[in-house]
């Protein structure tokens, strides 16, 4: 049965209805922002905006106050779920490294088996031109991919994302490319909403002073509601109040927070920065670029393609095993032509010594040559060992001794030498 790529996501996210809303692992924290924005809306709605239905002329011209209040939530809300629910920017992770960055360094080898091997080498950053200015980018292990400028990775989410702002745990998502613009609509939306309803709470303080011609706080007594929803109100403000100012400075100088707390002490050229008007144009004034990823397809089985460890070599029971004849037959040719070498060497030792001693010595007969080259036909040892690759992988195969060899022909060459000394005796 064919999987969808939801299904077989190797992030940290979590998906719903099929795979058409993407969450962040912490989703379950969205929770609490839910109930932070609507249970005080909740209670100002009865307990503050209901009673100042009739405060104003004219009579009705209080069902404002409430109409606003409960409009303005719906678009918060709505701004957190464009926030929370959507694809931030994740770079779709590759099924094995970028091959075309492989590359070999002779002068860097390794000796394995007693030959020298070129080392296989991989950069571990490589530099882009971003508006004129070289950027290095930092190759991701766990996407096995050259993250893009302004690219991280979030260990949260275990993902790659572009524009990386950073993660957010009170949306339960990262903020990145496809959704900061909403992040930032949905902070400074928050902040007028708390502005709001501590203004209209105030109001009614001040209604409730006029009715009855009491003081601030027999107000106050005469309604808790809005005391309770003024300090709430206040202490939100310093939250996501700041942050609004704080990301306000940062879409002017157009730089994200994970940069500007890791460079900061830096001290580096910001090359993305455009101008005050034209760095809020492009958070603001742009268009969405479209997801890289669709979660809902189906996946492709790749044909497998050689990584890595593949190239540089894994033990033989890794690759399930295979067929060793064709290596065994190689090493035996190998072995024959070293055979062969040392039988040429000997014979041609054996006419020099006969052309050297003429007629001082008797000749060699043909069953003594016989004798020596049959001594050199013998079946070269063959021995079972362990065989080091050209890229360090050890597996079993057959190897044809060389010591061996070279022993038996200095071997022959001694009996040679004997002969001709018992010859001249």
């Amino acid at each position: 049965m064919e999987k969808r790529v939801y299904e077989v996501w190797k992030g940290s996210n979590k998906f719903i209805l099929g795979g058409r809303l993407i969450f962040g692992p912490d989703a379950k924290s969205l929770l609490v922002t839910l109930l932070l924005i609507t249970v005080p809306v909740i209670i100002f709605c009865v307990f503050v905006a209901r009673h100042l239905r009739h405060a104003f002329s004219p009579y009705n011209a209080g069902y404002a106050i409430l109409a606003v209040a409960i409009v303005f939530t719906i678009y918060v809300l709505i701004l957190l779920f464009l926030t929370s629910a959507r694809d931030p920017g994740i770079i779709p992770r590759n099924s094995h490294p970028p091959e075309e960055e492989f590359r070999y360094d002779s002068s860097v080898s390794a000796e394995v088996g007693g030959r020298q091997t070129p080392s296989l080498q991989f950069p571990r950053t490589k530099e882009v031109m971003v508006n004129g200015v070289h950027v290095r980018v930092k190759y991701c292990d766990t996407c096995m991919l050259y993250r893009p400028p302004r690219c991280s990775h979030c260990s949260i989410c275990n993902n790659c994302v572009e524009r990386f702002d950073h993660h957010c745990p009170w949306v339960g998502q990262c903020i990145g490319l496809r959704n900061y613009r909403y992040f930032f609509m949905f902070v400074s939306s928050a902040t007028l909403l708390c502005i709001y309803v501590f203004s209209m709470s105030a109001l009614y303080i001040k209604v409730l002073m006029d009715d009855h011609q009491g003081t601030v706080w027999k107000a106050m007594k005469e309604s808790p509601p809005s005391v309770i929803l003024m300090t709430y109100c206040f202490i939100a403000l310093w939250f996501v109040g700041g942050l609004t100012g704080f990301h306000l400075y940062l879409i002017s100088t157009n730089q994200t927070t994970y940069e500007n707390f890791r460079f900061r002490a830096d001290n580096r050229i910001n090359v993305y920065n455009l101008g005050c008007p034209s760095n809020f144009l492009e958070v603001f004034c742009t268009k969405v670029k479209p997801s890289k990823n669709n979660f809902r397809a189906f996946v492709r089985e790749e044909v497998p393609r050689p990584t890595l460890q593949s190239i540089q070599g894994a033990e033989a029971e890794d690759l399930g095993g295979g067929d060793p004849r064709p290596k065994v037959e190689d090493d035996l040719e190998i072995g024959e032509d070293l055979l062969k070498i040392s039988q040429r060497r000997n014979i041609e030792e054996i006419d020099e010594d006969i052309r050297s001693r003429g007629s001082n010595g008797p000749a060699h007969t043909a069953l003594e040559v016989d004798a020596i080259l049959d001594s050199d036909h013998r079946a070269p040892t063959i021995r079972s060992e362990t065989r080091h690759s050209s890229w360090g992988r050890r597996s079993g195969s057959w190897e044809i001794a060389t010591d061996d060899v070279l022993s038996n022909s200095k071997v022959t060459e001694s009996r040679s030498y004997m002969t001709g000394k018992e010859g001249r005796q």
